[in-house]
């Protein structure tokens, strides 16, 4: 590729946590930017501008990256997509939350929760998925087989049972009752959790909200039911629905009852995956455990 970053003396190295492949840290001139490269094809036609348009959309709002360069698909070359983005300082929540203690843990646990409360107090029109660079929402399809039905397969493959099946179904129809209480939507990053966050170890700030790629319009406590998902030490939680709270007003146990209920569908769809990777193996646990009452085999 000829692209500045690969300038004389210029290096780039894959990001450290970065699971896709697709990410790397590139220097020169003494300044480091992070280079994504969209190269997979299951990624949308327009993923790139998608992503840019996000971070330059909450900048301001949130502590996200500023965007440095774009260089959208040459398919007639062969060459992917490109992002180019600021490299912000800071430690992954994942690496940092386990070295706090009970007040380090509540406190990052209120950054956490600002963060989430930010994006649901952020409006869109209508759900759906974002089909361009200028963030048109186009609306999730409303027929074909229902959110069970179409990962039943799978989770038979991992021993649900007919009835344990049921159980899932009849379990997902209270929950999206309970959504349906909640009558909007808004920006949804849909990947909130501590890797995705960069904080300031001493004063537990979030220094940036990373990873956007599965970013959406829809229900507003979609982030926090992913913030609260496995992190749940008693003083972090305590932190995020304080911050819920003072945010949007929902006490706590309401707030964990609707995050927990928005959150099933994107849990339901990880275990199906289990095996894969340690996040859907993980899910498949606690899919269980919610459901069924009992833990993976």
């Amino acid at each position: 590729m000829s692209d500045p970053f690969l300038a004389a003396g210029a290096s780039i190295e894959p990001l450290e946590g970065g699971w896709s492949g697709e990410t790397f840290v590139a220097q020169a001139g003494g300044e480091r930017t992070v280079v994504r490269i969209f190269a997979d094809p299951r990624h949308p036609e327009h993923a790139a501008e998608i992503q840019a348009s996000l971070l330059r959309l909450v900048r301001g709002l949130l502590p996200v990256p500023e965007v440095r360069d774009l260089k959208r698909a040459d398919h007639e070359a062969g060459t992917p997509a490109l992002l180019v983005t600021e490299f912000l300082p800071g430690v992954r929540g994942d690496l940092l939350l386990p070295t706090l203690g009970a007040e380090g843990q509540r406190r990052m646990g209120g950054a956490v929760g600002g963060v989430a409360a930010v994006l649901a107090g952020m409006p869109t029109l209508r759900a759906g998925l974002y089909a361009d660079g200028d963030l048109t929402i186009q609306p999730f399809p409303t027929d074909g087989p229902t959110w069970v039905e179409r990962h039943s397969p799978a989770l038979a493959g991992h021993g649900w049972s007919p009835a344990d099946l049921t159980r899932l179904t009849r379990h997902l129809e209270k929950a999206d009752a309970l959504l349906a209480t909640v009558d909007r939507t808004t920006v949804v990053h849909s990947d909130l959790n501590p890797k995705n966050l960069l904080l300031d170890p001493d004063t537990l700030e979030v220094t940036g909200v990373l990873d956007w790629e599965f970013a959406h319009s829809g229900h507003p406590f979609t982030d926090l039911g992913n913030v609260l998902r496995f992190d749940r030490e008693p003083a972090y939680v305590d932190g995020v629905l304080a911050a819920w709270q003072a945010r949007q007003g929902t006490n706590p146990k309401e707030a964990a009852a609707l995050a927990d209920a928005a959150d099933l569908v994107a849990v339901i769809d990880l275990a199906a995956r289990a095996g894969s990777n340690p996040v859907a193996t993980r899910a498949a646990e606690h899919l269980r455990a919610v459901v069924l009452g009992r833990p993976s085999k």
